[in-house]
């Protein structure tokens, strides 16, 4: 359905627009949902409350989601990234990203003595633990993922020996004849085209082929997807607001090209939008985009008719913090008196209604 969104309540023309303002913009749709998900708001909180908590550095384990200006806002409040959890001194807390780690690097992060919270997303937990189960019944698993991507690395370190990472039909038909039941599964943050077309092809080699009776792909990929996809054959041009690593946000960029709209970009900020936009222009974000972003690509984009939401769905899905923060009984008087709400399993419905767009905010 559409609703209207409140930021350009009358044509941009009576307004004070930006002095870059892009002239010629008619109109914005706006895809809902978008943006931040709910393990993303789980794990930027969990960061947060880590760096008010503690007095010296706090260390991540990867970037904690996709999004460079997420990064760099942890950053500036002292934030050190790292890529190996041998960087991390003895003794210094340390948070293992939202898109799961190998098990030996949460073995490793818990020898060097320092609190560990690890924010892996519940979905990719499944996953992890889907990968475990079958492995431990003699199956050979197929797993669907990006070559590189921290989730598939993590994902596969569960069971080295039994599973084969593939992402195309080519991939698919060069795996070997198993002699063992077959499983199949995948990163969570997989376009459902991508997906589709690799598990045909995988339960056509392999027809007595096992897979879980939920999906593993993410609800909250999926319906930013659909809404994208309901978006698209209206626009002249579509705005994807995220960062090149993200998959989900890649993934986007491909749907809004294949839906035949013929002027994609993909943006960090809204300096990066041409200059030349015209018509109706489609915005939507990944997963792991703040929303002040998205509402600095409108204020840019400047639409004289204003703005439409497109709203497929509702969200309501929420994830607690880690279960180390959970824990931490002594700091949840200072994580409340600093703003940032109390932890759950103190007052769940405060830490709910907590954004992690405030709490971003709230760092600067």
């Amino acid at each position: 359905m559409s609703t209207a969104v409140p930021q350009h309540p009358e044509p941009a023309a009576q307004v004070t627009a930006p002095i870059d303002a892009i002239e010629g913009v008619e109109a914005v749709l706006l895809a809902s949902p978008r943006g931040f998900c709910a393990g993303v708001e789980m794990a930027i909180k969990a960061l947060a409350w880590l760096v008010r908590a503690h007095q010296g550095p706090v260390y991540c384990y990867h970037e904690i989601v996709h999004n460079a200006r997420v990064v760099e806002r942890f950053e500036e409040q002292g934030v050190i990234f790292v890529d190996d959890v041998s960087e991390v001194p003895e003794g210094a807390p340390v948070m293992l990203s939202a898109h799961g780690s190998a098990p030996e690097v949460v073995v490793e992060a818990g020898a060097g003595g320092g609190l560990v919270v690890d924010a892996v997303c519940p979905l990719v937990t499944k996953v992890h633990h889907e990968v475990k189960v079958r492995a431990g019944k003699g199956y050979q698993i197929v797993y669907v993922g990006h070559e590189g991507h921290e989730e598939a690395v993590g994902t596969m370190a569960v069971a080295p020996e039994s599973i084969h990472r593939v992402e195309s039909l080519a991939e698919v038909e060069a795996l070997p004849p198993f002699e063992t039941p077959v499983a199949l599964l995948a990163q969570t943050t997989l376009s459902h085209r991508d997906w589709s077309d690799v598990a045909e092809a995988t339960r056509d080699r392999f027809p007595e082929l096992w897979m879980p009776g939920r999906s593993d792909l993410c609800f909250a990929t999926t319906n930013r997807q659909s809404a994208l996809m309901e978006l698209a054959p209206r626009c002249d041009a579509v705005v994807v607001v995220g960062s090149s690593n993200s998959s989900n946000t890649l993934a986007l960029e491909k749907l809004a090209r294949e839906a035949g709209c013929e002027r994609v970009y993909r943006v960090n900020a809204a300096e990066e939008l041409p200059s030349d936009l015209v018509g109706t222009v489609g915005v939507t974000a990944g997963a792991s985009a703040p929303e002040d972003l998205v509402a600095s690509v409108i204020e840019r984009l400047a639409p004289t008719f204003g703005v439409e939401e497109l709203r497929i769905t509702e969200e309501d899905e929420y994830f607690p913090p880690p279960r180390a923060l959970r824990e931490m009984r002594s700091t949840i008087e200072l994580i409340a008196g600093l703003g940032f709400g109390r932890i759950p399993g103190d007052n769940v419905d405060a830490d709910r209604r907590l954004p992690a767009s405030a709490v971003l905010a709230a760092l600067g």
